[in-house]
C-alpha cells in the first residue's frame, strides 16, 4: 500500500486545485474522497482542478475516489477537471471505460488539462 499527499489552493481565477502526489490506494483514497467532497460543499468553487501530475500508482480504489469527486462536483454546479493525468493513470481510466466520463483523450500526448 502507498502513500499520498494532497495540497489544496485557490487559484487567482477562483479555482482550487488539489495536487496529488504518490499512491491512489485502499491506504489513502479516503483522504482524497474526503478532500473533494468536502472542498466541494464548504468552497463550492467555479472550477476544482485535481493535479495527478505525481500521482505514481493507482488501483481501483483510487478510481472510485475521482468517480465520487466528479458527482459531488457536479451536484453543485462545479466543473470537474483532471490536470496532467500520467500515462499510468490514463491508461487505467481508459481500461475501466471511464476516459470519456472525464473528457480524456485516446491516449495521452503530453501535458494536458482534461474537463468535465
Amino acid at each position: 500500500m502507498g502513500e499520498a499527499v494532497m495540497t489544496t489552493r485557490r487559484q487567482a481565477d477562483g479555482a482550487i486545485v488539489v495536487e496529488v502526489r504518490g499512491s491512489l490506494d485502499a491506504a489513502t483514497v479516503d483522504a482524497l474522497r474526503t478532500e473533494l467532497a468536502g472542498t466541494v460543499q464548504r468552497e463550492r468553487p467555479v472550477t476544482l482542478i485535481v493535479d495527478l501530475t505525481f500521482v505514481v500508482f493507482m488501483d481501483s480504489m483510487g478510481i472510485g475516489a475521482l468517480v465520487t469527486g466528479y458527482h459531488a462536483a457536479r451536484e453543485v454546479g462545479t466543473r470537474f477537471v483532471l490536470r496532467n493525468p500520467s500515462e499510468f493513470v490514463h491508461r487505467q481510466l481508459r481500461v475501466t471505460g471511464l476516459a470519456e466520463m472525464f473528457g480524456l483523450p485516446p491516449a495521452p500526448s503530453g501535458s494536458q488539462t482534461f474537463t468535465t
